[in-house]
């Protein structure tokens, strides 16, 4: 009964009476006229153990998944605050501030009758959702000049932050492009930031920039009026702490495969 009642046939037929209506109420009336299907008991007894089993099994990957991400998360702890080396590696790593490392620029701004066809556009939720992104998912488009394509182009290994936010949690989140998109450019609510040097493996990166060392320093940075924002001068006081590019691809497989296991387990 618990089952069916909680079910999308169940839900539409007890909320039926309200239909029309100003408010939703149910009342007794209603409820006593609610058809319920019943199989023998049986089949009841023999239905509702086939669904707890799945909803325990539901649970326990739940759980799972929550303790993959919490392993995760401590692993990126640790070996971003270098209290623990990957194995085989023991050269020194180096602070560098994101000054260093790159060139920020404004992206672009259009009239909203600009967007939905035409060259694709790296969206605030694109740089927000991960610390990565794929060609597949930027679905956004926008039509453009040329000399905008070349003003606010994006190339791989690209870093983009997000530069405005209500809430200080959810300003200046990083993420790399993974991926060549042709003629593909960012919208004005990210910050792209070029790299000036090529040792920066984008994997490695698109982790370290949401560290807890990094993302403390960038909301202790950050201006707020009535908006937190940040900019490419701000970010760019940011120190990073870089290993050699060898420990930074071995990082990021490290945790790109935990990445994997957990999606497999979501999927």
């Amino acid at each position: 009964l618990y089952c069916y009642l909680n079910s999308n046939d169940g839900r539409a037929e007890f909320l039926k009476p309200s239909a029309g209506s100003a408010q939703i109420v149910v009342n007794l009336r209603d409820l006593n006229n609610l058809t319920v299907p019943l199989p023998p008991i049986g089949e009841q007894y023999a239905i509702a153990e086939a669904l707890s089993d799945a909803d325990d099994f539901v649970g326990s990957l739940e759980a799972l998944i929550a303790k993959k991400r919490a392993i995760k998360q401590g692993a990126m702890q640790v070996l971003l605050l270098n209290q623990r080396r990957l194995e085989g590696f023991s050269d020194a790593w180096t602070d560098r501030t994101l000054g260093d490392l790159f060139v920020f620029k404004n992206g672009l701004n259009k009239e909203k009758s600009a967007f939905g066809v035409g060259t694709p556009i790296i969206n605030y939720m694109d740089v927000f959702s991960s610390p990565h992104i794929k060609a597949y998912r930027v679905k956004g488009q926008v039509t453009l000049s040329h000399a905008e394509r070349e003003n606010f182009s994006v190339r791989k290994g690209d870093v983009f932050f997000t530069r405005t936010s209500e809430t200080v949690e959810e300003i200046g989140l990083a993420t790399v492009l993974l991926d060549e998109i042709e003629d593909a450019v960012f919208s004005g609510f990210v910050l792209r930031a070029r790299p000036t040097r090529m040792y920066l493996d984008g994997l490695f990166i698109g982790y370290a920039l949401r560290s807890e060392r990094v993302r403390r320093q960038i909301i202790a940075t950050a201006s707020y009026t009535t908006r937190a924002l940040t900019n490419g001068r701000l970010l760019s006081a940011v120190t990073l702490a870089l290993p050699p590019l060898s420990e930074q691809v071995a990082f990021g497989e490290t945790l790109s495969d935990m990445d994997f296991e957990i999606g497999e387990l979501e999927a």
